[in-house]
């Protein structure tokens, strides 16, 4: 076994998402071939010259992840020291998110059932898009309106809410269609087909932000905190092991900050005479 196959076997072992082991993989192997020396071979220098030249030509969370598949891959499989190695720092970025209005545009700019039921199910249950593609019929509660995320992002199960009309609309949809998956028959969609599906609604709904599955995941929080639900509930949606994840969405409550009185407003009120 050579040690990309290593570093497949351990990631799946530790449960690790097929995602997760792609990429891994992926960055590993390119490091290799740009590398050109066996496993044994290799030194810290190796990876700041491969990580170095990513810098001309990727985005900063692309040259993390391959700094964190690297970082696994000295550290696990070739049991080499990583700590002379500085990690990029996450840029932080606001998520861009919808409003309800846009929300409702793009769900109606649908071409076909299966179409909005997907895009109205993102938002909703406020999924990730893998969680959407693997969610089973069984794993719905039509009666509870709620479903199961099973073994989501860091192998942990959890519930997520279905508004009840969309869970009346999914019921109908199921009722006479022998699907394993909610939205396909045998093997679930890929990511991808649900990516095109997000790009053609929101060309025809002429929304000119940036809109992606995930851009609907952080518009129905955005939206929950905006309602007043507690961070901690919204942090139980989402599945979030942090709740400092959770909390950017506090700085992107556009609706929070326009409630905000200014002070510059009160300079000018009338003030009462005693």
């Amino acid at each position: 076994m050579n040690e990309v196959d290593q570093l497949k076997a351990e990631l799946k072992l530790r449960g690790f998402s097929p995602l997760t082991v792609r990429n891994y993989s992926f960055f590993v192997e390119k490091f290799m071939q740009k590398s050109g020396k066996p496993a044994a071979e290799l030194s810290e220098n190796d990876v700041r010259l491969y990580l170095s030249d990513l810098f001309d030509t990727k985005a900063k969370n692309t040259i993390m992840l391959a700094a964190a598949s690297l970082k696994f891959f000295y550290t696990e499989i070739l049991k080499k020291d990583f700590s002379q190695i500085k990690m990029p720092k996450k840029e932080k970025r606001l998520p861009e998110v919808l409003t309800q209005e846009e929300v409702l545009a793009l769900i109606n700019s649908a071409d076909n059932e299966k179409s909005r039921l997907i895009v109205s199910l993102l938002y909703s249950g406020g999924l990730r898009v893998s969680e959407l593609v693997n969610l089973k019929a069984h794993d719905i509660n039509f009666n509870e309106k709620v479903g199961w995320v099973r073994r989501g992002k860091g192998a942990k199960d959890r519930i997520f809410s279905i508004s009840e009309t969309l869970s009346g609309e999914l019921e109908h949809y199921l009722k006479n269609r022998q699907h394993i998956y909610v939205f396909s028959k045998n093997e679930p969609l890929t990511t991808r087909n649900i990516q095109k599906i997000i790009k053609g609604m929101k060309e025809k709904a002429g929304i000119n932000k940036k809109v992606t599955p995930h851009t609907l995941r952080h518009s129905f929080a955005t939206h929950l905190l905006e309602q007043g639900t507690d961070i901690r509930l919204i942090q139980a949606l989402l599945g979030h092991s942090s709740l400092s994840t959770t909390q950017v969405y506090t700085h992107i409550s556009s609706d929070q900050i326009k409630k905000v009185k200014n002070p510059f407003d009160s300079l000018y009120a009338p003030k009462a005479i005693n």
